[in-house]
Order: structure tokens, then sequence, then C-alpha cells
């Protein structure tokens, strides 16, 4: 068994105490500098590695950052991770991954997970699922920094990072009408979960401003998923009064929608447009490409851990900052609404935004 060097065998090489040797690792300012750098050169060739628990007893930090993420199935968590983890590294800590895959109780459990480890704080985006969030308010009752990203719940009070679902659902919807859609069916999600709930309401105030009477029937509330987008596809094309433009939630509802429309043989874009929400990477190698609304995901992620960071270093105390940043939606226009076959630039259109809170 390989022996394992302490501070103690340190202590013994230079004839001095293990406290001074803690202390001279710790850089304390009442060790000179001459002791420093000899404890420091006796620990590089003792191949001395610090006792990371034990230093972390010590200074109250684990330099370990949780990270909740509801799936990590798709490119849009992954990509928001990324911007995470290279902030997150560039600092010195680590992260520790849960997947909730999008269900309260696994998410409940992975909270707990985070706090048995004593994370130093936690990022967090809520699972489609989850209706009772006392496991956040666990989180925030015991001073530990949470920030939510993409998902969150304003009603908590807890930090956020989130898009502007509502301009970006407005967008998107606004631009199949330019395209000269105008029967436009909206695939969405449970209204529980804040994000669906922006995105069915920027649906709806962009009918409004083009004079588009809002029509319950063309409303679909899935469970966020391919069949959900199947299913929807179903409900709509076999009413009498079918839509001629779909807006899905998300991405992979959208393909869903694509897939069951090409099995009826109904043309994409001529027939049908269609545009989703998320930019994942599938959506340029499809055919036709998928027009989307990019959620500047990998932005996204560093800003979270950038707020996260001054949460746990306490600057918020000293330097008040609004708690919540809201990213800019980035439309993507592919083949797929390409009705009117011109060039579309991914540039947000000039008409006005309504405010959210107008909408009824």
């Amino acid at each position: 068994m390989k022996y394992k060097v302490t501070i103690s065998d340190i202590a013994k090489e230079l004839n001095i105490t293990p406290a001074t040797v803690s202390r001279a690792l710790s850089d304390h300012p009442a060790i000179s500098e001459k002791t420093k750098k000899a404890v420091q050169d006796i620990a590089a060739r003792l191949n001395y590695k610090k006792n990371s628990i034990a230093a972390s007893l010590q200074s109250g930090r684990t330099n370990v950052i949780g990270v909740m993420l509801p799936s990590v199935e798709t490119s849009f968590f992954g990509s928001v991770l990324h911007g995470i983890e290279t902030i997150a590294n560039s600092k010195g800590y680590n992260v520790l991954i849960y997947q909730s895959e999008e269900n309260m109780k696994h998410e409940a459990r992975g909270i707990e997970t985070f706090l048995s480890a004593r994370v130093d704080g936690i990022l967090a985006s809520i699972a489609k699922d989850t209706v009772d969030f006392d496991h956040f308010l666990e989180v925030k009752a015991r001073n530990i920094p949470l920030v939510f990203f993409d998902r969150a719940n304003d009603d908590l009070g807890i930090p956020s990072v989130v898009i502007d679902d509502f301009k970006g659902a407005f967008l998107a919807t606004e631009h199949l009408i330019k395209q000269g859609y105008n029967r436009i069916a909206h695939i969405g999600g449970a209204t529980h979960t804040s994000i669906w709930n922006a995105r069915l309401k920027g649906y709806t105030a962009a009918l409004a401003a083009n004079n588009i009477p809002f029509d319950e029937s063309l409303v679909y509330v899935g469970n966020i998923s391919i069949d959900s987008g199947k299913e929807a596809v179903k409900y709509f094309f076999d009413s009498s009064a079918p839509p001629d433009a779909i807006f899905a939630v998300e991405d992979f509802t959208a393909l869903g929608a694509i897939k069951e429309l090409k099995d009826r043989n109904i043309k994409i874009p001529e027939e049908v447009g269609i545009i989703g929400f998320a930019n994942e990477l599938f959506g340029q190698h499809i055919t036709p490409g998928l027009s989307t609304i990019d959620q500047q995901t990998e932005l996204m992620g560093t800003e979270a851990i950038k707020l996260l960071l001054e949460l746990i270093s306490g600057k918020e105390k000293n330097k008040p900052r609004q708690l919540k940043i809201v990213l800019e939606p980035k439309p993507v226009y592919r083949q797929s609404t390409m009705k009117k076959k011109v060039p579309v630039h991914n540039t947000p259109p000039a008409t006005a935004i309504l405010n959210p809170a107008s909408i009824a």
C-alpha cells in the first residue's frame, strides 16, 4: 500500500510544528515568506496532497457546485452545462450533476444529495412535473446560494437566468404570420411551468397584434416530447378545420409534429409551416431544416454560474443588482417556415412586443 504523506512528515523534515506547516500551506500572514517557501518545496518533493475534506472543514467551503438538470439527453442542457463548467473550473470549483428526469421526487432527492454533500451553491432548472417547491425553499432557508436557470419560479424570490420566453414566442408566431400563414396552432406544455405559460402568452399576443382571432381549438397541451408533437398533429388534422402552421413550444415537440406531417404526406412548408423553440442541434440537419428560437444556451450557463459565484462570495451585499437576468431570444429561420421562398434575416421584426402582463 502506498504511504500517504502528511503535514507531520513535512514538519519533521523542517523541524517545525505541524501547525506551522498548516499555516504555511494556507498562506497565513503570520508565517514568513522564507518558511512558506521551505514548506512548499518539501511538500512538492514529498508529493504531498492536501486533504480536501479537512480543508473544507477548516474553511467552511467544499468548492463544489451542485447542478440540477431536467435531462442530459438534449443538446440544450448540454450546452448550458458547458457554459457552467467552463467558468466553474476556471474558478477552482468542481461540478456535481444530478438529473431529475423531469420528476419532482427525483428533483427533491437530488437537492437532498447536494445538501448532504455540503455544496457551496446550487444551480437548478425546474422539472416539468414540479408543483411543490418545498425542497428549493429548504435550500433558501439554509442560506445556501441557489440560482435557477431556464425554468424558474419568480414567486419564490430566488435569483434566476432565463430567456425572454414571451418575446421569443411572439417572434416565432409573427414570423409565421409574415410568411403568409393565418391559421396558426400552438403545441404547448402545462402552464404551471412558467416558460410554457409565457410562450403561450407570446403566441396569443402575436395573434392579437396582427388582428388574428384566438381559437382555443388550435391549442394543444402536451407533455413536451416527440410523441406529444405527433399526438398534437393527429388532433389538429383529424379535425374539420386543421391549421396551416404550428408553433411548437420546443424543438423535440416540433420534430414529432414534422414526423407525423410527413407520415400524412403533408408538405412542409408549402401546406404547413412549423417552428420550434430552443435551437437543438438536430434542427439544422433534418429535412426541411427546422426554424426555431435560439436561447443562447452557453451564455445562459456562464451568466448563471457567475451570478451564483457572486452570491457565494457575498458580493451582492455590497453591490445591489437585479437578481433576474433575462437574455434576448435569437430567431433562426430555416426551410420549415419558408412559404414565401424569400430570404429572411435572423433579426427581430419591428412590430412592438406587447407587455405579457396585459394579456388576460
